[in-house]
């Protein structure tokens, strides 16, 4: 993320630094309205059904790639990537296309589990054989009745009322959490066994909320199955939102997530680290708290709901609107280098001893527990997101925050251009940190956050023979970090 060193400091801030002129009120110089978090799903649930995944060979030709399947119907779009191999993402412009292609695809040996997904291979055929004709599906078609035939049926049929009650057939179990538990494991051994591409199948079945996860490898992408989770649906559509209104927020949240997994604040393995949710509510809350704010609060967005927004699960409120034309936007215009560094000093200076975040009011709260970091569920209030996370992990946080912002102060500070080739601002943040918190004592910490940032400090010192002494450096430090 670094930028090119013949570039210089001064061209990225250039970019960097959006002002009024650049990002005009709410973020965005998009005038058109804008979609529900509905109609976005409705779009892209229709998109993936057109659309297939192409393991093929390195040495394929794309023009007689795309010949080859234009006979199955045309193509709106696809590209061409690399994971563990080559592979294309092909959306035909109807549906009916995959089916098609699917219907004339062969599986590769008897010994297969016949699995028809949208995860195809692509062979070449040998030089000199004759190429065989694939097999075709022929489907059975099922015609309604004519209507003079329904006429005849239903002047035939008898009335429908009667002491009469029909029930399925079931299996009972204790309670609809065992009905889930029991779901989602037999779901993980299909994908574990039968599914092309998922590997690393965990069934996580007794979290507060069960949960299959596993990794599509050809794609990259790591999934969470979950079954009648209502309420992370109605999360999943307000981070949505939010992410809608201002063109800053997404910008912000993958910065922040970035910087997070490069010092390993985060994990896909369960355990006390911060998770990207809890790193997404606290962005959220730190827009929030802007003067202008950038986000509405919840409780807001729940005054100007309509009646078709009302929205009651398992007793909790998730009322809020949908439609995000109802919403005025944002009048602060703080450009986003800006608003990266008041995130780390705002949370490197958070009062986690005794505050909770919470995005309904957008303002600091009392914690109702213990916890070192208490962030509120935005719909199951009574809950706290961030319950696992420890106070070692925390404090890590915070002292990486503390450096952070320091960072980006240097560098907004209009110093020297750095060496060739060496990061500097966000590139900078993303370096490893050598400090070991654990092993510092509180007058260690009081010190240079780690040994890159001395490096830095030298830096500045051999361009610049007028720059402070090391001395003023570390007392500079301590004064922000």
């Amino acid at each position: 993320m670094a930028p090119r060193a013949t570039e210089g400091r001064r061209g990225w801030r250039a970019r960097a630094r959006l002002g009024p002129r650049d990002l005009p009120a709410g973020g965005s110089e998009d005038k058109t309205p804008k979609k529900r978090f509905s109609e976005v799903q409705e779009e892209r649930r229709e998109q993936a059904q057109r659309t297939v995944l192409i393991h093929c060979p390195h040495k394929v030709s794309e023009k007689k790639f795309l010949k080859y399947l234009s006979q199955h119907g045309a193509i709106n779009n696809h590209f061409f990537y690399e994971s563990l191999g080559l592979f294309a993402v092909v959306e035909f412009a109807r549906k009916e296309s995959v089916g098609s292609l699917q219907s004339g695809t062969l599986m590769p040996h008897e010994a297969a589990i016949p699995f028809r997904s949208r995860f195809l291979s692509l062979k070449l055929k040998n030089a000199g054989g004759q190429p065989s004709e694939p097999p075709s599906v022929r489907a059975s078609q099922q015609l309604p009745p004519s209507s003079q035939r329904l006429l005849e049926r239903l002047c035939r049929a008898e009335s429908t009322v009667g002491n009469f009650l029909l029930e399925f057939q079931v299996k009972n179990v204790p309670s609809e959490r065992i009905a889930t538990q029991k779901i989602l494991s037999v779901i993980g051994e299909c994908l574990d066994h039968f599914g092309p591409g998922c590997v690393g199948v965990q069934k996580i079945l007794n979290a507060r909320c069960p949960l299959v996860r596993f990794s599509h490898q050809a794609s990259g992408f790591q999934c969470d199955l979950t079954a009648n989770n209502r309420i992370a649906l109605k999360s999943s559509e307000l981070l949505y939102l939010y992410g809608a209104l201002d063109s800053r927020v997404r910008a912000l949240v993958f910065s922040v997530r970035c910087w997070a997994r490069a010092h390993s604040l985060t994990s896909s393995i369960p355990g006390a680290w911060i998770t990207n949710f809890s790193l997404t509510m606290m962005v959220i809350f730190f827009l929030q708290r802007r003067s202008p704010p950038i986000l509405p609060t919840l409780e807001s967005l729940k005054a100007l709901a309509s009646a078709e927004d009302k929205c009651v699960i398992e007793g909790n409120n998730c009322t809020f609107v949908r439609d995000l034309n109802k919403i005025q936007p944002s009048r602060n215009t703080e450009p986003l280098e800006l608003l990266l560094k008041e995130f780390f000093e705002y949370f490197g200076n958070f009062a986690f001893n005794k505050n909770s975040i919470n995005i309904r009011q957008g303002r600091e709260q009392n914690k109702p527990d213990s916890s070192p970091l208490h962030i509120q569920n935005p719909f199951e209030t009574s809950l706290n997101i961030s319950r696992n996370v420890s106070q070692s992990q925390l404090q890590k946080f915070v002292d990486l925050a503390r450096e952070s912002a320091w960072l980006l102060q240097q560098d907004g500070e209009g110093g020297p251009a750095p060496a060739p080739r060496q990061p500097w601002g966000l590139a900078a943040l993303l370096l490893p940190s050598v400090r070991d918190s654990r092993s510092l004592s509180k007058k260690q910490n009081r010190r240079p956050a780690s040994e890159r940032v001395k490096s830095l400090l030298e830096s500045i010192k051999e361009h610049n023979p007028d720059s402070p002494t090391a001395t003023d450096g570390k007392r500079t430090m301590s004064t922000h970090a």
